[in-house]
């Protein structure tokens, strides 16, 4: 089978690697399908949301690979990624997807734990006494 297109998508500490191939809409994530990979709907709606916004829900067949991260993070890369494959595919979709904010990364990560303390900002309790 074919790629039409492939993109990577990140979110947090999560890495996607989103292939389209010609289809009828099913989409695979890490072997599974994606129903049985997210337990929580809320994720499906979020993977789905570039297909639904341009309007190719059942055109194509998605296959994705994702490591690192929570489901959270992984349901963010695979949407940033199937958004950067659906406009690899056809230019056309860069209007709407950027309209609803699909192409930017999310750069928002975990702060890192400092030395001499207790996290990235709680500090070790004090006593005066």
């Amino acid at each position: 089978m074919k790629n039409l297109a492939h993109g990577t998508g990140r979110r947090k500490t999560s890495v996607a690697r989103v292939y389209l191939r010609e289809g009828n809409g099913t989409i695979i994530v890490n072997g599974k399908e994606i129903k049985e990979f997210f337990p929580v709907d809320e994720h499906v709606i979020q993977v789905e949301l570039p297909l639904n916004v341009t309007d190719s829900l059942g055109k194509y067949n998605v296959v994705v690979t994702v490591k690192g991260g929570g489901i959270s993070g992984q349901a963010g890369a695979i949407r940033h990624g199937l958004s950067r494959a659906l406009v690899q595919l056809d230019e056309t979709n860069r209007a709407s997807l950027k309209a609803n904010g699909f192409l930017t990364r999310d750069s928002r990560m975990v702060e890192r734990k400092k030395f001499g303390q207790k996290g990235a900002r709680r500090k070790f309790q004090f006593s005066k006494r």
